[in-house]
């Protein structure tokens, strides 16, 4: 059974946030004093995650990525990779801000995990600082290498934020030089917590320009429609450079995912406010052919882009942090 959206697009990937805690603090995702944490016992079980992934897998659900906050805080989070591990999904991967992985690597290489999208702002230790609020850089540098020394294919995520971190762009992109990893640079979008939208200087054009000034050879790679980031070569980079329009959302019309937060709630765009909760729905008595008849039930009904979701929500604004959201 495939799952279609009212816009025809086929849905078969799922991002799902196992906790909302996260031992960062930054800027772009977390507002200064931190965010309320909701109880272990509001969050999905891992019982009640692979009840989901049965169902959306029987929807054709093939791809998953585990997300949070940060995941690694999950008690148990590699007994729930090894559950997923044995289930129908095609493809399992990671995103993770690397202070708690290093030591996980060896078994996540086990466990087949495609990929890991490791977050990473800054390549200068008092940046890093600054921007998450801890002083943790040479533990997610360590990271960074295990995935690396494992061949377990990485991404770095770098959220371009201006007066922040504008001087890494280029150290940043020349790690593709070096490694064979994908540099991915993204627009700075609303989930601080605050509910205000931050001024957004650095869009993907001005990325683009700026990349494009220091490398002459940038080219665009050709890349699966539902992609979220441009992707771009240079000539002598093992690996590659990317932008994701992550404000400016034009990778929408082709958007794949769904989201379920850590407390349930089913996400059908990350811009949008959550069409029901999971959660509740089991806890309730909710049978397996109800819940599947109200997840495509909440696909027929899915805002055709990011600016129709935001507008559609009740007070107009995003005011959650990225790490309750679990983007």
């Amino acid at each position: 059974m495939k799952l279609i959206d009212n816009h025809g697009r086929q849905i078969n990937y799922l991002r799902l946030a196992v906790t909302d805690r996260c031992n960062l603090r930054c800027f772009y995702c977390m507002p200064e004093k931190g965010i309320d944490y909701v109880e272990r016992s509001a969050l999905m079980s891992f019982e009640e995650l692979m009840r989901l992934v049965d169902i959306v897998t029987k929807l054709g659900i093939t791809k998953l990525r585990v997300t949070g906050g940060e995941p690694f805080l999950r008690k148990d989070l590699l007994g729930f990779l090894q559950m997923l591990k044995e289930s129908n999904l095609e493809e399992v991967h990671i995103t993770t801000n690397g202070t708690l992985t290093h030591d996980a690597v060896p078994q996540l290489k086990d466990l087949g995990i495609r990929s890991v999208n490791l977050s990473l702002d800054s390549l200068d230790r008092n940046r890093f600082d600054l921007i998450t609020r801890r002083d943790r850089f040479e533990t997610v540098w360590r990271t960074f290498i295990q995935l690396l020394t494992y061949k377990i294919p990485t991404k770095i995520n770098m959220v371009v934020m201006n007066g922040q971190n504008i001087a890494d762009l280029i150290p940043m992109a020349e790690l593709a030089r070096k490694y064979e990893v994908d540099v991915r640079f993204i627009e700075e979008m609303p989930f601080n917590g605050t509910g205000s939208t931050p001024d957004v200087p650095w869009t993907f054009r001005t990325i683009h320009d700026h990349l494009k000034a220091h490398f002459p050879t940038l080219a665009l790679i050709p890349a699966a429609e539902s992609s979220t980031a441009s992707k771009y070569s240079v000539q002598g980079f093992k690996g590659s450079l990317g932008i994701i329009a992550a404000a400016s959302r034009t990778f929408c019309g082709s958007c794949n995912r769904l989201r379920v937060t850590p407390q349930g709630m089913l996400r059908t765009c990350l811009y949008g406010e959550g069409t029901f909760n999971l959660k509740d729905m089991m806890r309730a008595g909710a049978t397996d052919p109800q819940i599947m008849q109200a997840i495509v039930e909440a696909v027929g009904n899915r805002a055709k882009d990011g600016f129709e979701a935001e507008s559609s929500r009740k007070n107009g604004i995003v005011s959650e942090s990225m790490a309750s959201i679990g983007g």
